[in-house]
Order: structure tokens, then C-alpha cells, then sequence
């Protein structure tokens, strides 16, 4: 098995190899090399055995992928994926071989482990899958669902639609295809930025993979072979979107146990069989805690019962798609590779299954291509908006959706979450504000060069301000303290730009965070402020600030809210503003502190680290989307997790970034040598001269 490692000036690995499997070693190997700790972490929270060496902090976590039992559909799916596809199964192997051989000398290079005692483990040939999927769970935030059952509960069913936004556990991303008719080279170009939580090591791997069948630069995700998300071959390039589309369901479940186990009661008002065992989650510093797993017709129950409780219509369990089928929709990837044109694109995310993605493509000829790729089952509409009863008929599955097609319009599409060509699939959508801007700024003039999308990437204007600015724009000056009266004096003149350096940036966020805290202690909400009995990895989904800020333009704009006097409201935020002394459990905000001060990074790390991160612009409806949670915190926890620009002129002048770096060691050269560049909107080049590489060395 041969192949060659060489670096660019970032440490950006780019790998050559004398066939396919070789290079998949190759990526496998590289990959623990620089990133050991991130692929064990990962490997650990897809098994559900992370508190054993992370803590308790890492319970609810382990407990709900036992419970959802993540570990046991990969090994599922890899044994599907040998029936059906022996040359994609035996790729798969090769990663993991590859990982295997680099982890013990990268596991001496990463702190990490020798901080934890942890001993690099064995990847298996299925680790790939449970990494890929347990990353990829909770992004249709399905836990939406109970949230949905509590408003219906306690305020009605008119009251959903108030609380409907992109929620806390929603991950987006911003794409834009714009055509040969509107670039200075009459090729397409293809930019954007995947939203995720930014997390040290980063979520994404700049890499390029080349072999005799191939040569491919993308942005890959560390444990996962190939390149599924953001790839240019050459010759045709795509990139994806969250699609927003809702393929799980919630069941609730009627259960008993007699003496043999667990029986459920199905549609057909007869008790079927659960299987039921105990598994034990070790924790570090702590007692061992057992959970009882038990999976219905339906699927895994994820919400009770607890070991010892007959549950009796408290349990719920999750159906999501690979858990039915088998497939993660692996069998697009070396397809993904092996393409030339937007023909070979198309057919492979034919294959492609979770999570549902909006994909554009475009190739050298002028191929384009705007379509959702994935698996969504066809049910009724109460499965999609509710948790529904698993005893009655009429809840079943009855095959999957074909996949809609989007256009290009004018020659230009733009996918950032919204409504789309997957609004027959979804239930709520990302707000228009991204979406509108970015179409907004690209028709603003005729052509385009790779270069200029940077501006694009990093607009801060942030339209969803219009509602709250309304409302102080109403109030009456002569009800206000004088400090009040200039704070809002200087937001009716603001430009609506959320740039790190803005005095009236923070002094927006500062009045729209004591909005929001007002209106989740209005005793009109009061109702939801006590979430249901559910595990904590859900408590996000069901917290009613974050409901509240995450909603707040539909509440500032509803007809009536409940009685809620929002002018008051609004009113006393700003006063509260001005005073420049923040109530517990917020943030000061003096006339003096900038956006930037306030608005800091903070990375999710499975160690916890003291350092305050830098300050950002943008917020969670900029283009430029580095999101808080309005009420609670300004500190920034998503954010681009990446950025690229594809030309389909020149592969050569190909553009991307990473918030941190290539390579996931504290301490060396490249492990945050492209952070200066993110925050300044900047670029680094893709080099794809082998002569302007350096060569690491040859591995056999």
C-alpha cells in the first residue's frame, strides 16, 4: 500500500495515492496524525461511553445515544452496506485501517490524552457510520416536537406559529451558485459557509484526496472518508446546505411490562413484544449509572421509562430513516469522487440519505444543478408538527418523497435554510433574512470573481432588527429617562450592522436581551417557563428564554401576544439598557462597549478551557452568522465553521478557510494559524501545484 503526504503552507494535508483504498488509508492515517483526540472524542460519544474519561458533564449525552441506540444502527448500516456495496464497504475498511495505524503516534502528540489518561482505543470498521450519525441526530431537532406538545398543551394551537425560528439545536449554512453570465470568467462559481457549533479541533478538515481515478480538493469531516459536503474535483464542484426537511418522529408509546420484558401497544390495538436490555455507562469521578434501552415497532425509546417505572403513555420513542433502512447513504461518496459533470453529481446523492441536504453543483461546461438530496419518509402531517400516538393507525411510513429540484434564477441561487425548494418536506425554516441579503448583495451588480464573494460572506447587516427598532421608534420620548431617550436616539440612527467595533451594535443586543428576559418572566408565559420530565440532552429544545429570543420578532409583530403590553415591555428593556448595569444572569453593557467586547467566541471543547475567545461581528440573522442566544448570552457558540469559494475557471483559484486550523494539537504551528484570517473575512488560497507543496513522506 503506497501513498504520499504533502502539506501546503497551512499544513493543509494533500494526499497521493496508487489507487483507491490506498488513499483512503492515507486520509485515515493523516487524519489521526493530526486530530487523535478529535476522532476519539467522537468515536467515544458515537458509543456513548464518553463520561468514562470526560465526567459527568457527558452523561446525558451517553445516555441518549444508548438509548437511541446509535452504536448498534452503524454496525446495522455497515452490514447493509457489505450486501449491497463490497467496493464502498472495503474503502471503508481502509479508512479505519489507515485511522488505526496513525492513532497511537497522534495520540502522543495531543496533551489531551495523557490530561485524561485516556488510551487510544480500535476503530472499527462501522465507527465512520456511528460518527457520522451521532453528529447528524439532533440536526433535525426533532426535540422540537415536545416543545410543540407543550405550547399546543398549555397555550392552544394558534400559539406554535409565535414560537416558530430556526431553534437552538438547528444547524445552518449559507451557499450561493452564481452562473457563467455573471462571473468575469464565464465559469460558475460556487461559495458559502456551513453553520455549526465551532468546536476546537474544528468540525472540518480542509483536505485533498488524489489518486489515478481522481483528484479532488473539499472540505471533509474528521472520521469520515472522502469528501460528502463541499468538494471540487476539477472539473464540477457542489456544495450543501441543511435542508431543513423533518424525517423524524416522535412516538408516544403505551407501555407494560410483564414477566418476560416490555410489550407496547400497537395500531392494531393488540401488545407487541420491545426488546429490552440494561446497559452501564461508566463515569469518570463517579458512579457507574445503568439505562434501560427498549425499541419498539417504531423504533428506540428515547424519552423514559426508567429502570423499575411502568411507563404508561410517558415513553416516546424515535423512527429516523437510517435506523428503518439500513443506509446512511454511504454509497454516494466514492461516486461524489469519480465525477466529472453535474450528471455524475446528480446520480450520486441519488444514493445520499442523512441528513437531507439542498446541494448546488456546477461544472466546467456550465452544468448547474439546484436540488435536495436525502431520504424523508411519507406519513401524515401530524407526524411532521407533533408527537404522535404509536396505538393509532394512520401514523405509519408509506415509502419516501422524491427529491425536489430548485432553479437558478437570473444566474443565481441561493440556499441559506429558507423556505425553498424543500418547503414541501419541512415543518419551520430558517427566517428570509440571509437568504434576502445574499441575493440582495449579488444582484446589487452584474459580475463576479472569486475573490469578491468574501464580501458577501461577511455582511453583517442584520434585517431582523426592524420589529424591536419599530417598537422604540413608538415610544413616547417624553416617558424616557434622558439616558433612555439617547440610547434610542442612537439605534433609530444606527445602520443596522453588526460589526464587532459598534457601540450601537452592543447597545441593540443589550436592549434586545432585556426584551427578551421580560418576556419570558411574563406571567402570560409563565406556563412554559417549567419544562416536562425529559432527558437533559433536550432541555435546550424546551428552554422558554431560548424559545423567546430565538422568536422574538414573531412576538414583537403578532397581533396580540396574551395580553402582554410589549410597548411596556419594550420600554423597560431599554431603560434597563441605559442604566448600564446589567441584572443578574446578564451582560454589561456600558455606552463604551463595542459589539466585539461582548460578542466573544467560544468554541465547544471536551476539555474545558479558561481563555476568552476573540470578539466577533455579525449575529444569528447576518449573513455573517455567528449566533448567541438573545436573553441568556452574547457569547458565540455557532458560527461558519468553514468557508470556500469554488471557481470552476481555475480550481487554482479556489478559496477557503477554517476558524482555527488544520491541524487539532494545541501548541503547533497550525492549530490556529487561520483564526486571524477568518476573523478578518480572508481567504487562504487552495494550491494544488504538487510543486509548491512540501512532502511529508512516503508511507507503505
Amino acid at each position: 500500500m503506497s501513498s504520499e503526504i504533502y502539506r501546503d503552507a497551512w499544513g493543509i494535508p494533500h494526499l497521493r495515492a496508487d489507487g483507491v483504498r490506498e488513499l483512503a488509508h492515507a486520509q485515515g492515517r493523516v487524519t489521526a496524525l493530526d486530530r487523535a483526540w478529535q476522532l476519539e472524542v467522537e468515536r467515544h460519544r458515537a458509543q456513548g461511553t464518553s463520561a468514562a474519561f470526560l465526567g459527568a458533564d457527558s452523561l446525558p449525552w451517553d445516555l441518549f445515544v444508548r438509548r437511541a441506540r446509535v452504536d448498534d444502527t452503524a454496525r446495522r448500516c455497515f452490514t447493509a452496506l457489505e450486501e449491497r456495496d463490497q467496493e464502498t464497504a472495503d474503502w471503508l475498511r481502509a479508512y479505519v485501517d489507515g485511522v488505526n495505524a496513525g492513532l497511537a503516534e497522534g495520540a502522543r502528540r495531543a496533551p489531551e490524552f495523557a490530561r485524561t489518561a485516556l488510551a487510544p482505543g480500535r476503530w472499527e470498521p462501522w465507527t465512520p457510520m456511528g460518527v457520522w450519525l451521532s453528529t447528524h441526530i439532533l440536526f433535525v431537532g426533532f426535540p422540537a416536537k415536545l416543545w410543540r406538545e407543550e405550547v399546543v398543551r398549555r397555550l392552544g394551537a394558534d400559539a406554535v406559529a409565535l414560537f416558530a425560528a430556526d431553534g437552538p439545536g438547528t444547524v445552518g449554512s449559507n451557499g450561493w451558485l452564481v452562473a457563467g453570465e455573471r462571473t468575469t470568467t464565464g465559469r460558475p462559481v460556487i461559495a458559502g459557509d456551513p453553520h455549526r457549533f465551532i468546536e476546537d479541533p474544528g468540525v472540518y478538515q480542509q483536505i485533498r484526496l488524489a489518486c489515478p481515478e481522481f483528484d479532488v480538493v473539499g472540505i471533509a469531516v474528521p472520521g469520515m472518508p472522502g469528501i460528502a459536503h463541499f468538494g471540487h474535483t476539477g472539473a464540477v464542484a457542489w456544495a450543501i446546505t441543511n435542508a431543513m426537511a423533518d424525517y423524524q418522529d416522535l412516538y408516544r408509546e403505551r407501555l407494560r411490562r410483564t414477566p418476560s420484558g416490555v410489550e407496547a401497544l400497537g395500531p392494531d390495538g393488540r401488545w407487541h413484544p420491545a426488546s429490552r436490555h440494561v446497559e452501564t455507562v461508566e463515569v469518570a469521578g463517579g458512579e457507574p449509572v445503568e439505562v434501560e434501552v427498549v425499541e419498539t415497532a417504531r423504533g428506540p425509546v428515547v424519552v423514559g421509562p426508567d429502570p423499575g417505572e411502568d411507563g404508561t403513555e410517558d415513553a416516546m420513542s424515535l423512527r429516523y430513516p437510517p435506523r428503518v433502512t439500513g443506509d446512511l447513504g454511504f454509497g454516494a461518496l466514492l461516486p461524489l469522487l469519480r465525477a466529472r459533470r453535474v450528471a455524475d453529481v446528480d446520480r450520486a446523492l441519488d444514493r445520499w440519505a442523512e441528513p437531507v441536504n439542498v446541494v448546488q453543483a456546477a461544472d466546467t461546461e456550465g452544468g448547474l444543478l439546484h436540488r435536495v438530496a436525502g431520504k424523508v419518509p411519507v406519513r401524515g402531517t401530524d407526524n411532521r408538527t407533533r408527537v404522535v400516538p404509536a396505538w393509532e393507525p394512520g401514523h405509519e411510513w408509506r415509502g419516501w418523497h422524491e427529491m425536489p429540484h430548485g432553479t437558478v434564477d437570473d444566474g443565481i441561487a441561493v440556499m441559506a435554510n429558507q423556505h425553498g425548494p424543500a418547503t414541501p418536506l419541512g415543518t419551520e425554516f430558517a427566517a428570509p433574512h440571509r437568504a434576502r441579503r445574499i441575493r440582495a448583495l449579488l444582484t446589487a451588480r452584474r459580475t463576479w470573481s472569486a475573490p469578491d464573494m468574501a464580501a458577501v460572506h461577511t455582511d453583517t447587516h442584520l434585517a431582523s432588527a426592524a420589529p424591536l427598532l419599530e417598537r422604540l421608534a413608538a415610544l413616547d420620548e417624553a416617558a424616557l429617562s434622558p439616558r433612555a431617550a439617547a440610547v434610542r436616539a442612537r439605534l433609530l440612527a444606527w445602520d443596522r450592522h453588526m460589526d464587532a467595533g459598534s457601540t450601537d451594535a452592543a447597545a441593540y443586543a443589550a436592549v434586545r436581551g432585556a426584551v427578551v428576559r421580560r418576556l419570558a418572566a411574563h406571567p402570560a408565559l409563565a406556563c412554559l417557563t417549567d419544562p416536562p420530565a425529559c432527558p437533559e440532552v433536550f432541555r435546550p429544545w424546551l428552554d422558554l428564554t431560548v424559545r423567546v429570543g430565538y422568536a422574538l420578532q414573531n412576538l414583537l409583530t403578532a397581533r396580540e401576544l396574551y395580553g402582554i403590553d410589549r410597548a411596556e415591555v419594550v420600554r423597560e428593556a431599554l431603560e434597563e439598557a441605559a442604566a448600564d448595569t446589567a441584572p443578574a444572569g446578564a451582560e454589561a453593557v456600558t455606552p463604551d462597549t463595542t459589539w466585539g467586547d461582548v460578542h466573544r467566541l467560544v468554541p465547544w471543547r471536551a476539555l474545558p478551557d479558561p481563555h476568552e475567545g476573540p470578539g466577533l461581528s455579525g449575529d444569528h440573522d447576518c449573513v455573517l452568522c455567528t449566533s448567541s442566544v438573545p436573553g441568556l448570552t452574547h457569547r458565540a457558540a455557532r458560527g461558519p465553521a468553514a468557508r470556500y469559494v469554488w471557481d470552476l475557471a481555475r480550481r487554482e483559484d479556489s478559496l477557503w478557510v477554517v476558524p482555527l486550523g488544520a491541524s487539532g494539537v494545541p501548541g503547533t504551528p497550525h492549530h490556529r494559524d487561520q483564526l486571524p484570517l477568518w476573523l478578518a473575512g480572508e481567504l487562504a488560497p487552495v494550491v494544488t501545484d504538487w510543486n509548491r507543496l512540501t512532502k511529508e513522506n512516503d508511507e507503505h
